[in-house]
């Protein structure tokens, strides 16, 4: 059977190739926005419904689909970021955004949306960058529409009249949640530059090597003085109920658990574009851990082992 968009001879309507080419970066836009793969593939799909939920001829009359879908998309994660925070209270101990695994192809890329206003380099805030489990978390901190404001504006260069109609508020307004945003960026960045992509790795591989021989002094030189290490659970897997502070406590942590490391096999990884590591249990994602390293030290350590944020790490 064929759908009625697609022609006899099976090739897809070119209208309709233009709109499904849309979708992963549909996609990227509300995974950044709510932290959340399932959910942004909800929201991509409500998108899409509401698209086609019109007739053909008020579909012909929008001079930008793209524009149109991006407009619709934002909206809904705006509606959603609204109720996340009673929902987050519900939440059985830590949240953290649902970790990414390497090949994602919509983590990065050129985005084809509309040009924003020249900003200054040191604000500028890259594809790549702006997927990080770091990254994500400092977002999670903002209002709804400060966080939308941001994204759309200083990841995918929006300009401030566009996002205005997203969000609700004059093109002023969202100016101002823009800079407030990036306010929090930057107070939550570490003075010292974030080490090169190979060093990083470098600094993974050896927390494993230290992990996995219970060697605490190795762990404790690996560690910043004030890391901090998160778990999620979700209340359907084992977690720390609350953040883990400070290198010694920190390594002890990690170091009282490699017994049951040593039951797994753990795998250096990329974990949202950044090195990490997954833990796999019989060939099945059981946990998944993102690192910030600043230099040669290990600032944050997020551990996610809820399995419903890991469905797309299970190993094929």
């Amino acid at each position: 059977m064929t759908n009625p968009s697609e022609p006899r001879d099976g090739r897809l309507d070119p209208a309709l190739r233009a709109i499904m080419c849309e979708r992963n970066q549909l996609i990227g836009l509300a995974y950044r926005l709510l932290g959340s793969l399932a959910e942004a593939e909800d929201v991509v799909q409500e998108t899409y419904a509401r698209w086609y939920a019109m007739s053909p001829r008020q579909r012909e009359d929008i001079d930008s689909p793209g524009g149109w879908l991006t407009t619709v998309a934002g909206r809904i994660c705006l509606d959603l970021l609204g109720s996340a925070r009673a929902r987050r209270e519900r939440y059985v101990g830590e949240w953290i955004p649902e970790p990414l695994p390497d090949g994602t192809e919509w983590i990065s890329g050129r985005w084809t949306g509309a040009a924003a206003e020249p900003a200054d380099p040191a604000d500028r805030v890259t594809l790549d960058e702006s997927v990080s489990m770091a990254f994500l978390v400092v977002l999670d901190a903002m209002t709804p529409a400060e966080r939308v404001a941001f994204v759309l504006h200083d990841v995918f260069r929006y300009p401030f009249a566009e996002v205005a109609e997203i969000v609700g508020r004059t093109p002023a307004a969202c100016r101002q949640l823009a800079s407030s945003a990036r306010r929090r960026v930057r107070a939550a960045r570490p003075p010292v530059s974030a080490a090169p992509a190979a060093r990083r790795a470098d600094v993974v591989r050896a927390f494993k090597q230290a992990w996995q021989a219970k060697d605490i002094d190795a762990l404790l030189g690996l560690l910043a003085p004030d890391a901090v290490a998160t778990g999620d659970g979700g209340g359907l897997a084992p977690a720390a109920p609350r953040p883990v502070e400070g290198a010694e406590q920190v390594a002890r942590f990690f170091a009282d658990r490699a017994d049951t490391v040593s039951r797994m096999t753990l795998v250096e990884c990329a974990v949202n574009g950044q090195p990490g590591l997954a833990a796999r249990r019989d060939g099945v994602t059981v946990a998944v851990l993102a690192f910030d390293v600043t230099g040669d030290r290990i600032e944050r350590v997020w551990a996610v082992l809820n399995p419903d944020k890991l469905r797309s790490w299970t190993a094929g």
